[in-house]
């Protein structure tokens, strides 16, 4: 299957924040900027605990939203600066619906929106 009817998406993320791009009609089209996901962390509690299961907690949330902007996927190539990007494939090989989906990533550092765009386009292009 040629990339042309594929649902293509791509994500920089961190630990905080995610820029996903995919295709103006989703399968077609050049590439955009469709979202901006925001992990709000968590505020600091006396118990450590609490703290860690607090966030792993935020962290699952801030997994399936993104996730949720990117339904029926096809292929994605995640890229960003630190552990983020293979904790996000490890959550979307054991989803379902996102089992099958072909997953790249690669290490950069945070891009403009355009820069990624064109960083998204090229990935996908060769």
């Amino acid at each position: 299957m040629s990339n042309k009817n594929k649902k293509l998406f791509g994500v920089w993320m961190d630990s905080q924040t995610a820029t996903i791009v995919g295709k103006e009609t989703v399968d077609s089209g050049e590439f955009i900027i469709v979202d901006h996901v925001t992990n709000v962390g968590s505020d600091h509690n006396q118990n450590e605990k609490t703290a860690h299961n607090k966030e792993i907690g935020l962290t699952n949330k801030f997994f399936k939203e993104i996730a949720s902007v990117m339904p029926n996927i096809d292929e994605i190539h995640i890229t960003g600066t630190g552990q983020a990007q293979e904790q996000f494939i490890k959550f979307l090989a054991e989803t379902p619906q996102y089992k099958n989906v072909l997953s790249t990533e690669s290490t950069s550092n945070r891009m403009s929106d355009e820069n990624l765009i064109q960083y998204i386009t090229k990935h996908f292009s060769s």
